[in-house]
């Protein structure tokens, strides 16, 4: 992957490295986070294999020179239906300060801006209405339910939300 830095108003979005897996494994098993990013039982070499992923880059999102959480996105090359995705996580400590809605912007700017993407989606549980504000705080909106869409914790079944953001929407 490119060394890839943006800034954000109050983040920066820097290209994750090995070092900042301990910081990232932390966050991730934060109750709050770890309700909708579960992982497997070695969530260090889980989170490690996701760095070496070319297909799925991940940023770590910095906040006063600290990582406090991570966005990845993938993008569907093929012309006719060319688009991008987003994924982010985010240290509870940092809830409510804008700090999601500041890194899902910066990155919904460069994969507009940037690499000429007219659409993005992102896909939260159904369930995780601080995401879906965050997100539509950027300009996505709700498209409709992914119905049974990931297994939980307790192994149901549970819904998600597809939201999408056309280029002309992002504010």
């Amino acid at each position: 992957m490119e060394r890839l830095t943006l800034h954000g108003t109050s983040v920066t979005l820097r290209p994750a490295e090995v070092a900042d897996v301990p910081e990232l494994v932390v966050i991730r098993e934060t109750p709050e986070v770890h309700r909708w990013w579960r992982g497997g039982a070695d969530l260090a070499a889980e989170i490690t294999a996701d760095l070496a992923d070319d297909t799925t880059p991940t940023l770590a999102i910095e906040h006063q020179g600290r990582v406090v959480g991570a966005i990845q996105w993938h993008a569907e090359d093929e012309p006719d239906y060319r688009h991008a995705g987003i994924d982010v996580f985010l240290d509870p400590a940092c809830h409510g300060r804008g700090l999601g809605v500041d890194a899902v912007r910066t990155l919904a700017r460069y994969l507009v801006e940037e690499l000429g993407h007219h659409r993005l989606t992102i896909d939260p549980a159904a369930e995780n209405t601080a995401a879906i504000r965050c997100y539509e705080k950027v300009g996505f909106r709700r498209v409709g339910v992914l119905r049974a869409y990931e297994r939980g914790e307790d192994g149901t079944w549970h819904d998600g939300l597809l939201m999408d953001l056309l280029a002309e929407e992002l504010t």
